[in-house]
């Protein structure tokens, strides 16, 4: 072997390249609630930006009508072939901004009812190999809506966390479609305390390394999505669920026993805005006479509820193990029969108050027909690595990592810059 050649394989072997991007995901609260943010860099320089984590919207919205400045931001033309294919994305017709003044662009391209705008500015994320974060990769033609749609989200409670959301919704134009050139897979693993980081992954499907040294994907299992754009809209907010991404649940079982619900197959939702699981009223109902029941068995001791929850129990009261309380155990079984099974840490919430300490099923009621029929909320997905695979149209997932002796938070940030894109 020549000398060239050797040092050429060295080269390759101690500077490995990947293609696939990593980011912190933090939680949050606002008043005692959770949401969680993606962080990525925006901008010209780039600037440290946190989004509302939305899986289900359909762009990346920024809070740009104000104070917005970049060397690199430049609007999307109205006539342009790109402001088409948004528009089209959203099915709405052609609309350009004819306003003017700072909070507008005037012949930007109109891509949302509400006259969000569209832009393009450098969006930064750190290579990976899903062991360690590597070098900065910036992608200068990222484009994003100016709306400030995730300040209502949030109720505005959070100005000064959050800048905007991150939209990885089923669609060519979310932050995932936009970063990878494998842009069919990305996952998401939200840490269930709000000092240490989880992570998203983007355009790697395998390894996912978490400390101590644990591919957390060999513990994932898969169920199929449906039904993407199936024009499905929640009754009570008129919004279309068209990007979202639904599951069917065939069984919900409370300590092994399955509930009797009307439907054949529950219409099930993933959500990162919705910090706790919303149930259809009648399957609320069921889940909470069952919960209930059991609990009894088990001679659980239950006290007056904290809203917006409906069932609480003693702290004092319960067995903790690292899985969370013991209490009656939950099993969602889905259409193809894998079982998703959800610990006490997952289904239960602690409220620390003024002389209050207790444990809440973590479960809130939807109201009667509403869509989805079962809404799976932040707080259930904490701990949980899920993998979104839409060239198989999958979606993985781990139940609790916890009890594999491991979390979301033990991903390894440290930087190896030898870890550079392709």
């Amino acid at each position: 072997m020549s000398i060239s050649v050797f040092f050429f394989l060295l080269f390759l072997f101690v500077s490995p390249s990947f293609s696939a991007f990593v980011a912190p995901i933090t939680k949050h609260y606002v008043h005692n609630t959770p949401f969680y943010t993606l962080k990525v860099q925006l901008k010209t320089p780039l600037e440290p930006t946190f989004l509302l984590l939305h899986v289900g919207a359909t762009f990346t919205a920024i809070n740009c009508r104000r104070n917005y400045t970049s060397a690199t931001s430049r609007p999307v033309p109205c006539n342009s072939s790109l402001c088409h294919s948004l528009q089209s994305n959203r099915f709405i017709g052609n609309k350009c901004d004819t306003a003017s003044g700072k909070a507008a662009v005037p012949g930007g391209c109109v891509i949302t009812p509400n006259r969000s705008f569209a832009l393009v500015d450098s969006l930064a994320l750190p290579a990976t190999d899903g062991r360690n974060p590597g070098q900065i990769h910036t992608f200068s033609k990222f484009v994003f809506t100016c709306s400030d749609e995730s300040s209502r989200l949030v109720k505005g409670h959070a100005k000064n966390v959050v800048n905007g959301l991150a939209g990885l919704g089923f669609s060519n134009y979310s932050l995932p479609a936009q970063v990878s050139t494998n842009s069919s897979v990305f996952a998401l693993c939200v840490s269930g305390s709000p000092s240490a980081p989880g992570v998203a992954f983007f355009g790697l499907s395998k390894p996912n390394y978490f400390l101590p040294g644990i591919d957390v994907t060999d513990y994932l299992s898969y169920t199929p999505f449906f039904s993407y754009h199936n024009g499905i809209t929640n009754k009570k907010t008129s919004k279309r669920l068209e990007d979202s991404y639904f599951i069917k649940v065939k069984s919900v079982n409370v300590n092994g026993k399955p509930i009797i619900v009307h439907q054949k197959l529950l219409t099930t939702m993933i959500s990162t805005t919705n910090p706790y699981t919303v149930l259809e009223r009648s399957l609320f109902r069921a889940v909470f006479n069952s919960f209930k029941k059991e609990s009894r068995i088990m001679k659980l001791k239950l006290i007056k509820p904290v809203k917006p929850f409906r069932l609480c129990y003693e702290a004092d009261g319960l067995l903790e193990t690292h899985l969370g309380p013991t209490v009656p155990s939950f099993e969602l079984v889905m259409q193809n029969d894998i079982v998703w099974r959800v610990f006490g840490k997952n289904s239960m919430v602690r409220i620390v108050d003024e002389g209050l300490d207790v444990w809440c099923l973590a479960m809130v009621d939807g109201g009667t027909g509403s869509v989805p029929a079962l809404l799976l909320g932040g707080h259930q997905l904490e701990d949980n690595l899920l993998q979104f695979n839409l060239g198989t149209k999958t979606l993985g997932f781990s139940s609790s990592l916890l009890q594999y002796k491991t979390m979301c938070a033990n991903f390894n940030f440290s930087t190896n810059n030898n870890i550079k894109l392709f």
